[in-house]
């Protein structure tokens, strides 16, 4: 048993790897992706002029794969949980969405509120953080139910990490003892992404001179990680669906329980 659980691991990743690579080599060369099933068969080079870009395209698209292949299996993690959601946000639509979010953080300003001990400001911390999560939950659904793919990247997905980093910036403001942690945390996180991302492309003085990071500095900061991060969740999950659709994955399940069954 446990042997063919690596055999079949390892078909996986020879099957992801031959994906990904049969993709970069379509990208200039016709019939490379699957062609095998195909009639016409797997495009082929047949002057020595085509054969050389081919076999430079093939060698140059080596460590493309290599690091495509992590974000591709970090696509599938994502692509995982997000369907949960998916499932849960298309049963219950937009007005679920938000009274769920509602319920949830509304639960917790009025335990904040009765036995939390953080008197006013504390409440009012929780509570801004509260409308921040609902809004963003609420704006990223939308654009996930507008359908899509190029909206779902570009303005589902960092709405929906917006909705995880956003509130607690904005409940420092109103909490010293919040805003102890978390701006402590953004200015050293503000310094590393200085150092290095933006020091090596030349920005880093650019910023430090037209930018201060004082008050709703740091909101606008916070988005601005959220903004990216939630691009970069969307390419790695369309990065999954590419390498391996959600369909095959679907096909092997029911084709293991159909075994097991047997």
């Amino acid at each position: 048993m446990a042997t063919e659980q690596r055999d079949g691991v390892v078909d996986g990743v020879r099957l992801d790897v031959q994906r990904l690579h049969e993709t970069w080599m379509e990208l200039l060369f016709p019939r490379q992706r699957g062609a095998q099933h195909s009639v016409l068969g797997k495009w082929k080079p047949s002057t020595t002029g085509d054969k050389a870009k081919y076999r430079i395209w093939g060698a140059l698209g080596v460590p493309v794969v290599l690091v495509l292949y992590p974000l591709m299996l970090l696509g599938v993690a994502v692509r995982f949980y997000s369907r949960r959601f998916d499932s849960l946000a298309t049963r219950i639509g937009l007005g679920g969405t938000v009274l769920v979010m509602t319920v949830i953080w509304g639960a917790l300003t009025a335990i904040v509120r009765t036995y939390g001990g953080f008197g006013q400001v504390g409440f009012m911390a929780v509570l801004v953080a509260s409308v921040t999560a609902v809004v963003s939950s609420a704006l990223a659904f939308i654009f996930w139910a507008k359908g899509g793919r190029a909206t779902t990247v570009l303005l589902a997905y960092p709405f929906g990490v917006t909705a995880l980093l956003l509130p607690p910036v904005v409940a420092a403001f109103y909490s010293d003892t919040v805003g102890a942690v978390v701006f402590t945390q953004s200015r050293q996180i503000a310094i590393v992404l200085l150092n290095q991302v933006f020091q090596p492309i030349g920005l880093k003085d650019l910023l430090e001179s037209q930018f201060e990071l004082q008050g709703f500095a740091f909101v606008l900061m916070w988005f601005g990680i959220a903004v990216p991060l939630g691009w970069l969740l969307g390419l790695v999950v369309t990065l999954a669906n590419l390498t391996r659709p959600q369909e095959d994955e679907d096909e092997n399940k029911s084709g293991g329980a159909e075994a097991s069954d047997d």
